[in-house]
């Protein structure tokens, strides 16, 4: 093996003990919005509180973004003047990405306050509006990669976007094993 090959693998191992990590702690700390009882696949809250609840996610989110910025700066090997440049950019993509991801929190809670008696209308009400708030990442992330790649090479803003994208799969399943399916 070469000094080339050996240095690709280390970095490698280096992501997926990262993004394993972030997917231990996800699946270990998860505050779910719905449970799934499987008899009858019901949806109910968690938390009898329903402020204590959203207070609960509220910090769970924080969290995991406070995770995310630690997984992306031990990924991302940043000359200080990179450093200076990207994090208030970085900082400015979060809070654009949580103001996305606050529509998709109310989504959820719509769906589990109405699970029970859904019906046709708000059952494709929720689809379309997962979609478009899912879209709406998407086109956050395209808009951002310009600029992120104004302050980086090409290659490390494409890792960031790479980063990104699988820490945000990571968290869309963790909400999608805790999320119940429709019942026709």
């Amino acid at each position: 093996m070469n000094a080339a090959t050996a240095a690709m693998e280390r970095e490698m191992n280096k992501r997926a003990t990262a993004l394993a990590a972030f997917a231990g702690i996800m699946l270990m700390t998860g505050h779910p919005a719905a449970a799934q009882d499987a008899g009858t696949q019901q949806a109910t809250l968690i938390a009898p509180d329903r402020g204590s609840f959203d207070e609960d996610v509220r910090l769970f989110r924080k969290d995991v973004r406070s995770l995310k910025k630690q997984i992306v700066s031990a990924n991302l090997e940043l000359t200080d003047t990179e450093a200076e440049q990207f994090w208030p950019i970085y900082d400015q993509y979060t809070a654009e990405m949580v103001r996305i991801e606050d529509k998709k929190f109310e989504l959820l809670k719509e769906y589990a306050r109405d699970y029970n008696t859904i019906t046709d209308e708000q059952a494709d009400a929720y689809i379309k509006g997962r979609a478009a708030v899912e879209e709406s990442i998407l086109q956050l992330r395209l808009k951002y990669l310009p600029i992120f790649r104004g302050v980086l090479s090409g290659k490390t803003a494409a890792l960031f976007t790479q980063i990104d994208w699988r820490l945000g799969l990571v968290v869309e399943l963790q909400l999608a094993s805790q999320v119940p399916m429709i019942e026709p």
